[in-house]
């Protein structure tokens, strides 16, 4: 048995698109390799390096519930089994903005795909957007997302970690009850924005990793999303 793994994470840089209360990305010099060689007074080798002001949910991140919830768990306090472990992928390609993906969709995505939702799996959903509309407008202000109750009936289905194609797991910009996060903070499970190359594992199972970094009280983390795929 071989085993594949496929990168699901965008490119974190100046510029990049993020949903749009949170701060933008900023990458500023540190050091040269020449100014850090002056420094050390090294005569051989100098020292190149950066800053980062970034959100905690910039491009391809998962949320903790306290982001959603007034005392949820931060992300530290989260069980890490929401960020990896079995998963699927399922076509909803076909539902756009202005359009909610509602519970049937989500029934008939499945049933397409082959597959079947689990206790404990972490569930993607691949609406195209990405592959459509990144780096334009449409990315970060029109895309459709959960309904209440579709979001409600994964949760119901032993989902612990939604994930989306999207800046958010919403309708956007029409659902200003944010349904998906709504949902995730009643459940006290998370969702994952802002990823990439789901049209390579659409319709499969695999085993998925999108761990977090450790921040005391985080909100969120961005992660470094993969997949692993057999082959």
């Amino acid at each position: 048995m071989s085993l594949k793994l496929i990168d699901l994470t965008q490119d974190i840089y100046e510029g990049m698109p993020l949903y749009g209360i949170h701060q933008k990305t900023f990458i500023m010099t540190n050091q040269t390799h020449e100014q850090n060689q002056k420094a050390t007074g090294s005569p051989t080798l100098g020292f190149y390096a950066r800053n980062i002001l970034m959100s905690e949910h910039c491009g391809t991140h998962s949320d903790a519930v306290l982001e959603f919830k007034p005392g949820g768990a931060d992300i530290i306090e989260m069980p890490i089994e929401c960020f990896y472990g079995s998963a699927i992928c399922v076509d909803l390609t076909h539902i756009r903005y202005p359009d909610y993906i509602e519970v049937k969709d989500l029934k008939q995505a499945l049933a397409k795909s082959g597959q079947e939702i689990r206790k404990g799996d972490i569930f993607l959903m691949y609406t195209g957007l990405y592959n459509r509309s990144y780096g334009t407008p449409a990315y970060e202000n029109y895309y459709t997302g959960l309904s209440y109750d579709a979001a409600k009936w994964l949760a119901e289905q032993g989902v612990v970690n939604i994930g989306v194609d999207a800046p958010a797991i919403d309708q956007t910009p029409d659902d200003l009850n944010f349904s998906g996060h709504l949902v995730c903070g009643e459940y006290n499970i998370t969702n994952t924005e802002n990823l990439c190359n789901l049209d390579k594992v659409v319709n499969k199972r695999f085993l998925y990793f999108g761990l977090p970094l450790r921040i005391r009280g985080g909100t969120g983390s961005p992660i470094r999303a993969v997949a692993l795929l057999e082959e």
